[in-house]
């Protein structure tokens, strides 16, 4: 039901400071199309700071038709309240939604207090948004007593049903990191559980953004996204499998300039369906994803980009072990050691795509690695995690494996007596890989995991962590649903990881198959 427009935008202090600045085309001065729902996609919210926050929705009446909006720009109204009735709006603006954005609003809104929970929503013509609410971080000086967060990534739509999202929405949570696949470019499955879109993988701009809605359409997803600020960053899916610079996954079928437009597009519609602030807009092949967020004293975030200047995969061990080699690049390394070591966080945890605790992927004297992670990359591993023994606290919450792994990370895996100098948690998948096979897993781990001593703990079924930072320990936990092959679903939490401030690496592990 449209609201009238005076209890939309009621005015508040400070509200004129907040309105976004306009770039309406020339043609918007005459009547625009009525439009039917536009708010298909629902919103989201995200890279949460101590006095601001980014709102996100697109316009999007027909989503999957690469939209379905005039090739006009519109004016989209957006308001922060303190309240969930919106009796107490404290911020207010006008945003303009364009067609060379796919639509999308991003609003940074700022003049926020910190460690506060707000509401919002957006309103297009008589259309009003689903409402969200989100959380800024806590003022930089502060010490907070505690936080909590989700850690979630690859959630393939045809692998299953987002009951994790359902029950994800349900957490009181201070934000989200979604750590990588949030879209798969494969082409459509007519026997999958639930089928992709299109006929073909996605090339073009409007064949990624009509991916990208497909995926924003379901329910569960939406609620988690209106429930809580997430921090994104991607992986391969996203563009394509196992892509590394400007080299894809099958180098033989795709031209470098044929791959090239295939990721200025595939990073355009990722942006316009993220709740970045508009200076990570990409321009062409390249967008700025590393980045960090501190949440008072106590936590620091710093987020990894591990795919735009990465060194080619290779497929040998002697190949991984050579200098140079790269999977974030020589500038990332370099802010990110500078921003680990100068923290003056307690808790440094890093958000990342891919495994860094060796993998063995052979039982017995035999190994076998995948080098897409950074198995392939030991050198730059060997020298980064060196570093740690200088960082407070240092922990790596991880993507990509649709399993946990809860690991010790040591200066030299190779050595059991080498020097552990943090900790890794790798998550496992919202969807992708369906229902699992805990027991052939365990079949095939369990004697790997025998020789693998800094692997403490691994299963392989469907959900997301929850993280806790207090001032004494980290507490994770891992919370998994029952199926993703139907729609409903409980979840109950499998097993509990303790790491203890000043002590590096896991301390405890408390779960049934530990």
């Amino acid at each position: 039901m449209a609201l009238p427009r005076r209890s939309f935008l009621g005015l508040a202090a400070g509200t004129a400071a907040a309105t976004s600045a306009l770039t309406f085309d020339s043609a918007a001065a005459a009547p625009l199309p009525k439009l039917s729902d536009p708010f298909t996609l629902g919103v989201a919210s995200g890279d949460p700071l101590p006095n601001a926050v980014v709102l996100w929705t697109r316009l999007a009446p027909d989503p999957l038709k690469g939209g379905g909006m005039p090739a006009r720009t519109y004016r989209v109204e957006w308001e922060v309240a303190a309240d969930d009735k919106f009796s107490r709006v404290v911020r207010s603006g006008v945003a303009s939604a364009s067609p060379s954005q796919g639509h999308s609003v991003h609003v940074d809104a700022v003049g926020l207090e910190p460690g506060r929970t707000y509401w919002f929503r957006f309103r297009q013509g008589e259309h009003v948004s689903p409402v969200g609410r989100t959380r800024t971080a806590p003022s930089v000086q502060a010490n907070p007593e505690s936080l909590r967060w989700g850690v979630t990534s690859c959630q393939n739509w045809e692998a299953g049903y987002y009951n994790a999202h359902r029950h994800l929405a349900e957490e009181d949570l201070d934000f989200v990191a979604f750590l990588g696949d949030y879209i798969y470019e494969g082409k459509g499955n007519p026997n999958a559980l639930r089928t992709h879109e299109g006929t073909d993988e996605p090339y073009s701009l409007t064949d990624y953004r009509n991916r990208h809605a497909q995926y924003r359409t379901d329910a569960d997803l939406q609620a988690a996204h209106a429930a809580h600020p997430f921090i994104c960053t991607p992986d391969d899916h996203e563009i394509d499998n196992n892509w590394a610079d400007d080299i894809p996954q099958d180098p033989q079928n795709q031209t470098p300039e044929a791959f090239r437009k295939r990721r200025i597009a595939a990073l355009q519609a990722y942006y316009e369906h993220m709740p970045f602030r508009r200076t990570q807009r990409p321009h062409g092949p390249d967008m700025q994803i590393y980045r960090a967020f501190r949440f008072g004293r106590l936590l620091d975030v710093p987020v990894l980009d591990t795919r735009q200047y990465r060194s080619d995969q290779i497929s040998t061990l002697a190949e991984a072990e050579a200098p140079g080699r790269t999977i974030t690049g020589e500038k990332q390394e370099k802010w990110l050691l500078r921003r680990l070591t100068d923290s003056p966080s307690r808790w440094n945890v890093l958000a990342n795509q891919v495994m860094w605790a060796q993998n063995d992927r052979t039982a017995g004297p035999a190994e076998s690695f995948d080098f897409d992670n950074m198995d392939g990359y030991r050198w730059q591993r060997r020298r980064v995690l060196e570093q740690f023994r200088q960082v407070s606290n240092p922990v790596i919450m991880t993507g990509d494996r649709h399993c946990t792994w809860a690991c010790d990370l040591k200066t030299d895996f190779d050595h059991e007596g080498s020097e552990v100098v943090g900790a890794e948690f790798t998550g496992t998948s919202i969807t992708s890989g369906g229902d699992a096979d805990p027991v052939a897993f365990h079949k095939s781990y369990d004697p790997i995991m025998a020789d693998s001593p800094h692997w403490r703990y691994i299963d392989n079924q469907r959900g997301y962590l929850i993280m806790e930072a207090n001032r004494k320990q980290l507490t994770t936990q891992l919370r998994l649903v029952d199926t993703v092959t139907k729609r409903e679903s409980k979840v109950r939490t499998e097993a509990t990881f303790v790491v203890l401030d000043g002590v590096p690496g896991i301390t405890e592990v408390d779960a049934a198959k530990a």
